[in-house]
């Protein structure tokens, strides 16, 4: 049986909003965006991450915490399979997540990960959100960080990336027209 224009219209539609949802995480955990980050998740949503295996909302609390020391990470999502069951839907995500974090020793580490969101996802109200996050590491990377300070790191390429309400993106959010 084939799709009403209707009905192909609102799958393209869901399938859209659900994929903004990874973009929306990616973003939120980068930058430090509490409110994106609760953004994606029910309330009564559950999120499975190496030893953390909890709410959702503990988890942005947890990442909230975690990130507050300022140094970097960056997520990319990919490879997004999406299979819609009505008002449910099961999401696979690859990521690459690119962190910069202290040691216990007060070093620094360069650390990549490699691996894949699980997510049920559910339609609430016309919105999408999930429900049930598991995330699965496939790969890792791990070494001693570049010497030096931010600056001679990076060089003349600026401006870096900062957290909220600091970074470029928001900045461009609060100008006209889309500050309304």
């Amino acid at each position: 049986m084939t799709e009403s224009g209707e009905d192909l219209l609102q799958t393209l539609l869901d399938r859209e909003a659900i994929r903004e949802l990874m973009y929306a995480y990616c973003r939120g955990i980068d930058r430090c965006d509490e409110a994106a980050l609760r953004s994606v998740y029910w309330p009564d949503a559950t999120h499975r991450q190496g030893a953390y295996s909890e709410s959702g909302s503990g988890f942005v609390d947890y990442a909230m915490k975690a990130r507050s020391n300022g140094l970097r990470m960056s997520h990319h999502v990919s490879n997004i399979s999406i299979v819609l069951k009505g008002k449910q839907a099961a999401v696979e995500g690859y990521f690459q997540a690119f962190q910069y974090d202290g040691t216990p020793q007060g070093g620094l580490l360069e650390t990549l990960l490699n691996g894949r969101y699980i997510n049920r996802v559910e339609n609430r109200g016309g919105e999408w959100r999930i429900a049930e996050r598991t995330l699965i590491y496939d790969w890792i990377k791990q070494t001693p960080a570049t010497d030096g300070n931010e600056s001679q790191r990076f060089g003349e390429r600026s401006p870096n990336g900062r957290m909220k309400p600091d970074d470029a993106w928001y900045t461009l959010l609060g100008q006209a027209p889309f500050s309304s």
